[in-house]
């Protein structure tokens, strides 16, 4: 694997790097295990190395999305506007578990308590719906980036919130209206936001959001969308 030099990055999120990430084949299926940062580094990236990740969108009970700025310390996609929570599971029995995407739920439970301080029996695995998969790749610079099978997580919940700064600069609940307003603020450069956000967004997000009490039509457990 390449030797990369981390010196320069923040030393909490490099320690994040050592992480084992779940490696998976272009169907889903767990073929081993690999630290995070060599599941990130485009090098790796670019012979095919794939892995295992989430993406949850937290809904308040007046239906705003829950939006992050991910913080500058972060190694991919630093400052970015995104989604509620987008992690990994890890590599070990509890998060591995793949029945119902119990495993990867469970990972999504224990990340919405370290990114954005949401207490554990707030919200629960079962608590969360595992809509579908989509599987893209992203650079987020020349030695970064990401190629991931995402699987999507929606919540309806009210939740307290206490953001480690190490992860997170800000966030924001948002209407339809007011996320359609960033995302033109981005097409102008003007914010940025993750590359999985964006196809998201540009794809399933509204449709799902126009059906929060309805998300069971489109539960697609058999399909990973090739974005």
């Amino acid at each position: 694997m390449p030797e990369v030099n981390t010196d320069h990055l923040d030393e909490q999120q490099v320690q994040l790097l050592a992480e084992m990430c779940i490696l998976i084949d272009e169907n889903d299926k767990r073929i081993g295990a690999d630290t995070k940062k060599n599941c990130h580094l485009n090098e790796n990236i670019d012979k095919g190395l794939l892995h295992r990740a989430f993406s949850v969108f937290l809904f308040n009970t007046e239906n705003k999305l829950l939006l992050q700025q991910r913080s500058n310390a972060k190694i991919t996609f630093p400052d970015c506007f995104t989604n509620t929570c987008c992690s990994h599971p890890l590599s070990h029995p509890l998060e591995l578990e793949e029945n119902n995407a119990i495993g990867v739920r469970r990972a999504a439970q224990r990340r919405l308590k370290a990114e954005l301080g949401i207490p554990m029996e707030q919200v629960t695995p079962e608590e969360i719906s595992y809509l579908t998969r989509i599987h893209y790749k992203a650079k987020s610079d020349g030695i970064w980036g990401e190629h991931e099978i995402d699987y999507i997580l929606f919540v309806q919940k009210d939740v307290t919130l206490n953001p480690d700064p190490n992860e997170i600069q800000s966030y924001c609940y948002v209407t339809q209206k007011e996320l359609k307003q960033l995302l033109d603020k981005a097409a102008k450069n003007e914010v940025k936001i993750t590359p999985w956000f964006k196809l998201i967004a540009e794809t399933f997000l509204f449709k799902w959001w126009d059906n929060l009490s309805n998300l069971n039509k489109f539960v697609e457990h058999e399909k990973i969308h090739r974005m």
